[in-house]
C-alpha cells in the first residue's frame, strides 16, 4: 500500500466502534450484506436504449449471490430479441456484481441490470420479506398459460381513432363498435393456448375457435371492425 508523505507523518488515532453496514430485508430475514454471496432475492426491472426506442423488462432470481434464473422480455426494437437471447444465456450463472459489468449486448437490457442490481442491493426485491424467497422457475408465473408476455399494442389517430392490436388476453382480431362508432368491446384469440393445442394435435382451424374470446359488450355491437385492415 503506497502512503503520501503528509499521511506517512500523521500519528495514529484509534478506530472507535465499527459501525457495520445496515442490514437489509431479504427473504424474510434481516442480512447485513458485506459480500456478493449475502445477497439473495427475486425481483424485477425496466431498462431502456439512449434512442429510446425499445425497452426491457428484467426479471432475476439470486440466490446467495448468484443468478439462478433470468427472464428477458424486450418491445420496440427487432434487434433485441435476438440481444435477449444471448443475454438470457449470459447472465445465468453469474454473481450479480460479474453480470453488472458484462456487456448483456443492447443498452436497453444493460440499463434494466443496472436498475436491478440496485433494488437487490438496497433490499428492494420483490421477495424482501418473503421468507426464503421463491423458488426457481417463479420467474415463469409472469407469463401465464401458454408461456408468453403480458403485450399490450393500442394505436390511435385524430382522424380515425383507436384501434387495439393486442391485449394481456390475446391478439385482437376484432372490435365491436355501437351505434355511435364507439368500441364497446373486442374478440382476441390467446396465442398460447391455441400453439398449445396445435402441438397437442389439435386441427389449426378448430384451435383457433377454442382460443378465440371476447371482452366486453362484443355480442352488442352494431358491427365490428378488424383494427389492422379497417
Amino acid at each position: 500500500m503506497l502512503y503520501s508523505t503528509e499521511v506517512e507523518h500523521m500519528c495514529r488515532v484509534a478506530k472507535g466502534p465499527n459501525h457495520g453496514s445496515a442490514p437489509i430485508p431479504q427473504e424474510g430475514r434481516w442480512v447485513q450484506s458485506k459480500e456478493i454471496k449475502d445477497i439473495s432475492g427475486l425481483t424485477h426491472g425496466v431498462g431502456w436504449c439512449a434512442p429510446q426506442q425499445g425497452a426491457c423488462k428484467l426479471t432475476l432470481n439470486v440466490k446467495e449471490g448468484i443468478i439462478q434464473e433470468a427472464l428477458i422480455e424486450t418491445i420496440g426494437c427487432s434487434g433485441m430479441t435476438h440481444s435477449a437471447a444471448m443475454a438470457a444465456e449470459i447472465l445465468s450463472g453469474k454473481t450479480i456484481l460479474e453480470a453488472l459489468n458484462t456487456d448483456l449486448v443492447c443498452d436497453a437490457i444493460n440499463t434494466a441490470m443496472r436498475e436491478l442490481f440496485l433494488q437487490i442491493v438496497y433490499g428492494r426485491t420483490q421477495t424482501a420479506f418473503s421468507e426464503d424467497g421463491l423458488p426457481i422457475g417463479a420467474g415463469l408465473e409472469d407469463l401465464g398459460k401458454g408461456l408468453r408476455s403480458q403485450i399490450g399494442t393500442m394505436y390511435g389517430t385524430v382522424a380515425k381513432g383507436v384501434r387495439y392490436l393486442e391485449m394481456a388476453e390475446g391478439y385482437v382480431t376484432r372490435m365491436a363498435l355501437d351505434e355511435n362508432e364507439e368500441v364497446i368491446g373486442y374478440e382476441f384469440v390467446h396465442l398460447g393456448k391455441m400453439m398449445e393445442s396445435i402441438e397437442k394435435g389439435v386441427e389449426p382451424a378448430e384451435a383457433l375457435k377454442k382460443a378465440t374470446s371476447n371482452y366486453g359488450r362484443f355480442s352488442e355491437a352494431a358491427r365490428t371492425i378488424n383494427p389492422r385492415h379497417q
